[in-house]
C-alpha cells in the first residue's frame, strides 16, 4: 500500500488583511490592519491602513515636494504604512485610478502606487476616488510572514474598499476582527495548541 499523494496548497494572501493579535510582541504592529500588496514565496509587502500620523499631514508632503494643494488634497491625513523606508511615500488607492508610470493591481478594487505623478493628481482633485497616504512600508522576507501567522501573532480576513477607506481608523481594528466573527474582547494573547 502506498501513501497517498499528498499536495500542498499554496495560498495568495496578495489583497488580504492582516489583523495583529493581542499576542503581538513588536509595538509598531500594535492592533495593525495591514491590507497585503504583495505576496509570494519571496516575501510580502503590506501597509498599515490604520495608523494616522499624528505628526505628518498631507499639506507637509506636498509642501515638500513643491506641489500646491488643493483644500481637499492638503486636508488629508498622512498613515504609518510600516516601519520599512519610512521616508518613501506610497498610496493605497482604489482600482479606477491607473498612474500612467507604474501602478501595481492588488486585486480586490485596490491599487497601490508609489509615484509622483499620484500625488500631483490628488493636488489637483483629479485623482483616484478613494486614497490612503503613507509613509514606509511592512515587509517580511521568505517565509517569515508564515512563520509570525503559526506562533498566533496575525489572524487573516478578506477585505473591503468600504472597511479600508469608509471606517475611521480607529475602528478599523475591532471591526475586521467583528468581520471574521470574533469577539474583540474575547482576544487573548496566549496562543493555545490542542
Amino acid at each position: 500500500m502506498g501513501s497517498p499523494d499528498i499536495q500542498t496548497e499554496t495560498l495568495d494572501l496578495t489583497g488580504s488583511l492582516l489583523v495583529a493579535m493581542p499576542s503581538m510582541s513588536d509595538v509598531r504592529f500594535e492592533r495593525a490592519v495591514i491590507l497585503l500588496c504583495a505576496y509570494s514565496d519571496k516575501g510580502a509587502m503590506g501597509l498599515i491602513i490604520n495608523k494616522p500620523s499624528s505628526d505628518v499631514g498631507m499639506s507637509d508632503v506636498l509642501d515638500q515636494l513643491d506641489i500646491d494643494p488643493s483644500p481637499r488634497a492638503a486636508a488629508m491625513p498622512v498613515h504609518f504604512g510600516g516601519p520599512v523606508e519610512t521616508g518613501r511615500g506610497f498610496v493605497l488607492h482604489s482600482d479606477d485610478y491607473q498612474s500612467s508610470l507604474h501602478t501595481l493591481r492588488v486585486g480586490g478594487g485596490f491599487g497601490m502606487t508609489a509615484t509622483l505623478d499620484i500625488l500631483e493628481e490628488i493636488a489637483r482633485d483629479r485623482g483616484p476616488g478613494n486614497a490612503l497616504m503613507m509613509l514606509g512600508y511592512a515587509g517580511w522576507g521568505p517565509g517569515q510572514l508564515e512563520a509570525e501567522i503559526s506562533r498566533n501573532g496575525w489572524l487573516t480576513a478578506d477585505a473591503s474598499p468600504r472597511l479600508i477607506f469608509d471606517t475611521p481608523a480607529a475602528e478599523k481594528w475591532a471591526k475586521t476582527v467583528e468581520s471574521l466573527g470574533i469577539d474583540p474582547l474575547g482576544l487573548s494573547s496566549a496562543a493555545g495548541r490542542a
